[in-house]
This record gives C-alpha cells, sequence and structure tokens, in this order.
C-alpha cells in the first residue's frame, strides 16, 4: 500500500509548476485527474518533440495521471467538473491565470461551503493578494524579480538557471503543503486553503545570500560554477600539457581539507603555510594567484589523476557531467533507480522518486489528451447518450 492510496487530486494545470507538484503524489499512490482543454491540452505538450515526438517537459511531470479534456467555457463542461470535485475530490490543485479559478466556481470560499473537507492549493507567481497578484510570471522572470539572476553568473554576466528552478521550488512547496494539509485533515476533518507563491518560494531558497548581505552589506559576488566565497571551490581544468584537456569539479570546505590539498593533490605542502592563502579569506581574495598555481600543477595531470589524488586526500570532487553522462551515471545503475514508464508513442526510461526504494512508487503511463474522459464521465454517473450530447458539443 502506498501513502496516498485511496486520496484523489483534480488538477487544473498547465505547463511545470502545479504538474510537478501533482506528478509527485501520484508516485505516492493519489488519483490524480488532470484536466486539459480538448484537442492540444496542456499547452506544455508542445513545448518541444524531443521523447519519441513528445515534449520532454510534459513526459517528465506528468506520468501517473488520468487526463480529462473539458471545455471549461461551456456549462455543461463546468457542471461535469463540479460534479467530480465535489463528489470525489479530496485535493484540488490549480495555477490558471489569476483570478481563473474564483470565475469557474473552483475559489477558496465557493469549494469549502460546499466540500468543508476538500483541500485546495492554488499555485501562481505572485500570490492571492497584494500588488503583483495580477502581473503575470512566468520562470525566468521569477528568476530575476526574487534576486536570483543577481547572484548567478559571471561578474560580466547574469545567467539564468538551466533548469525551471522558480517552477520546481512552487512546485515542491505545494506538494509538501498538501502533504501536511492531508495529515491535519486526517486530525480536525477540516480541509485548508493553500496559497504558494513562486516569487515566495525562490526567497525563501535565497535565504543565504539574503542574510549575506544583512542590513546593507555587500551580496555575494557572481562568481560563474565557483563559490562565491569559498575557495577553491569550483571546477578547474586539467591535462592541457600533454594533450588530454578536462574538467573536474572540486571543493574545499576547512583548513584541514586545505593543508592535505596542498599535502597530496597539489604536492606542494609549503603552499599550506603561505601567507597570502592560509585563511579562506585570503584564498577568495586572491583568486587569480591560486589558480595560476592550481593550473600549473593540473595541466600536467589527467582528469582521472586529478581525482585519483582528491580521492587520497579525501577532498569532495566530481566529474563535470554532460546529460548524456547523467543517463548513463555508474551509480544511479548501481543503485537500479531507472525504471519504465508508459506514453502514447512508447515506453521510456524514468527515474524512481528520490527517497522512494525502486518498486515501490507508482509509475503509470503519461496519458494522451482526454484519454481517461469518457471513463471518468461513467464514474460520475454519466450515461452513454448523455457522453455523446457532451462530446458532439465539444464540451468534451
Amino acid at each position: 500500500m502506498r501513502p496516498l492510496d485511496g486520496i484523489t487530486v483534480v488538477a487544473l494545470e498547465h505547463a511545470i509548476a502545479a504538474p510537478f507538484a501533482t506528478r509527485q503524489l501520484a508516485d505516492l499512490g493519489a488519483r490524480v485527474i488532470k484536466v486539459e482543454r480538448p484537442g492540444a491540452g496542456d499547452f506544455a505538450r508542445g513545448y518541444d518533440e524531443r521523447v519519441k515526438g513528445q515534449a520532454s517537459h510534459f513526459v517528465w511531470v506528468n506520468r501517473g495521471k488520468e487526463s480529462l479534456a473539458l471545455d471549461l467555457k461551456q456549462d455543461a463542461a463546468r457542471e461535469a467538473l463540479m460534479r467530480l470535485v465535489v463528489g470525489h475530490a479530496d485535493v484540488v490543485v490549480q495555477n490558471l491565470a489569476p483570478g481563473a479559478a474564483e470565475r469557474l466556481g473552483l475559489g477558496w470560499e465557493a469549494l469549502s461551503a460546499r466540500k468543508p473537507s476538500l483541500v485546495l492549493c492554488d499555485i501562481s507567481g505572485y500570490g492571492n493578494d497584494g500588488p503583483y497578484r495580477d502581473k503575470k510570471a512566468y520562470d525566468l522572470l521569477i528568476q530575476a524579480e526574487s534576486g536570483f539572476l543577481s547572484v548567478t553568473g559571471t561578474p560580466e554576466d547574469v545567467v539564468k538557471a538551466g533548469i525551471s528552478i522558480a517552477d520546481i521550488a512552487a512546485g515542491m512547496y505545494a506538494y509538501t503543503n498538501v502533504l501536511a494539509a492531508l495529515i491535519g485533515r486526517g486530525r480536525s476533518g477540516r480541509g485548508r486553503h493553500i496559497d504558494v507563491s513562486m516569487l515566495e518560494a525562490m526567497a525563501e531558497w535565497m535565504g543565504y545570500p539574503m542574510y549575506y548581505a544583512f542590513d546593507g552589506a555587500p551580496p555575494p559576488p557572481r562568481a560563474g560554477a565557483s563559490h562565491s566565497t569559498i575557495f577553491p571551490y569550483g571546477p578547474f581544468d586539467c591535462g592541457h600539457a600533454i594533450g588530454q584537456p578536462g574538467t573536474v569539479m572540486l571543493g574545499l570546505q576547512n583548513e584541514r581539507e586545505w593543508q592535505a590539498f596542498c599535502d597530496v593533490v597539489m604536492q606542494r605542502p609549503q603552499l599550506a603555510s603561505d601567507e597570502r592563502f592560509n585563511t579562506n579569506s585570503g584564498r577568495s581574495r586572491r583568486r587569480a594567484e591560486l589558480r595560476a598555481e592550481i593550473d600549473t600543477v593540473f595541466a600536467s595531470l589527467t582528469t582521472a589523476q586529478v581525482i585519483e589524488r582528491l580521492e587520497a586526500a579525501r577532498i569532495a570532487n566530481a566529474q563535470v557531467n554532460d546529460m548524456a553522462g547523467l543517463w548513463s551515471h555508474v551509480q544511479l545503475r548501481a543503485r537500479r533507480r531507472w525504471a519504465e514508464v508508459a506514453t502514447p508513442a512508447g515506453a521510456v526510461p524514468a527515474l524512481w522518486p528520490p527517497g522512494q526504494p525502486a518498486g515501490q512508487a507508482r509509475m503509470d503511463p503519461v496519458p494522451a489528451v482526454g484519454e481517461h474522459t469518457n471513463s471518468i464521465l461513467r464514474e460520475l454517473g454519466y450515461a452513454e447518450v448523455e457522453i455523446d450530447a457532451l462530446g458532439s458539443s465539444r464540451a468534451v
């Protein structure tokens, strides 16, 4: 038995934040019914065609769901949705445009009056009130608004995260708040209204740089792939002098590791006591000088040799993998973290959810648009003639 077996989630969702939250609920066993527009469905289905003709974002965050296609501009479709929510839902998750859920009768006041046990989770860019409530919000815009871009990149250029980090942050807080609300409902019998904003999710994740810049202090400098305040900590080139170029990522956390780095990795023990570099603040101030020392040693070593020395010194290190390296990562394979998930275009590999043992999570197919519409309508008590009429009017 999975933790959320028997829980039904109705999701009026698109793109990433809400689908990521509800996919994780599905992984834990919840029945997730995804409400989509007839025809095109969730617009994220059209982002690209990289997974057997399907969108990479969509395949990632929509496994394990049922697709119910409803044209919510039509009264008959809205009636079907309300039957589903009031009659079957434990949780409603939505990330429609601000105010859209209320216009559909799916705001907290309306739903809680009809079903006090319901958990409603709203996900938006800026929250359900305040001067920014109606402002459009996309992932990159929230990366900017939250200050994330100001600490990410090089001294010359700001750089966005390579993933939808603001959507993911909001999705994670939606997911955990829904779980907490279900625990609370188990004690009180009452549901809860959850209001998650992308801005607040990212602001929480920006806690370290905010406090670093507390009371008007200078913020952490942008340092590319290196740590902004600890050095050496970041990528270093290897092997250029021997025609075997590569890159290794390494990180030092304390003075004991600095001594080991000088003794074992650099094989220059005298460097540890060099007054320029014998404190982290000194090493950080004189990055260019210390990097030149490191580059001189690493230039005549292969990446494998540098990693061997780092391991011997017990210095944290990593390979700078690309996506091919991640797909083939030996640790994921050794821990049997790969499964298969069916999609409308055939099976694709998928990772078991973090923290869940292989074989225990629900890993049901990625749905086609409207694949489950008729079966859900039958479950709601619609007769075949009524289902045919809804189809004829394109309400479904």
